[in-house]
């Protein structure tokens, strides 16, 4: 029987993990994760085509009330659209709940009427919000 064997070595080769290659995968799912979270932008507005600008800075959602103007000139108060009587009376409910620390983010579309946008700060200044932010896009570079 000295012949039966094939290998010449002898003995059965044991199934080993690699842990290099399946340390670079978890690491590149990793990375897309993170960089696909980064690039979400929670906005509580209706989705509008935002202008463009230089000086944008990131904002903070939270204890704002974001109200946009679309590009035919309706309102909406956190993406549910309103009349502009109802826009005046969650205005006064908003403030009248958050009187020191309210803020009001205006969410306009580039193409909306200018004068819709400047009757919605008016009326929000008017009813006592010191922080009014206006939301844009960063303008890419060299543009």
């Amino acid at each position: 029987m000295a012949g039966s064997s094939s290998g010449g070595g002898g003995g059965k080769k044991k199934a080993r993990i690699e842990i290099i290659p399946l340390i670079d995968v978890i690491f590149f799912l990793l990375a897309t994760f993170v960089l696909f979270t980064l690039s979400l932008n929670k906005s509580e507005g209706l989705s509008v085509t935002l202008p463009q600008s230089e000086t944008g800075v990131p904002r903070d959602p939270n204890g704002t009330a974001t109200i946009s103007i679309t590009q035919e000139a309706t309102l909406a108060w956190n993406k549910e659209p309103v009349t502009l009587d109802e826009f005046l009376t969650r205005l006064r409910a908003f403030v009248a709940a958050n009187p020191i620390e309210s803020r009001v983010l205006i969410n306009g579309d580039e193409n909306a009427p200018f004068n819709q946008a400047i009757y919605v700060f008016d009326e929000v200044r008017k009813a006592g919000v010191k922080k009014v932010l206006i939301e844009t896009r960063v303008r890419p570079a060299g543009l």
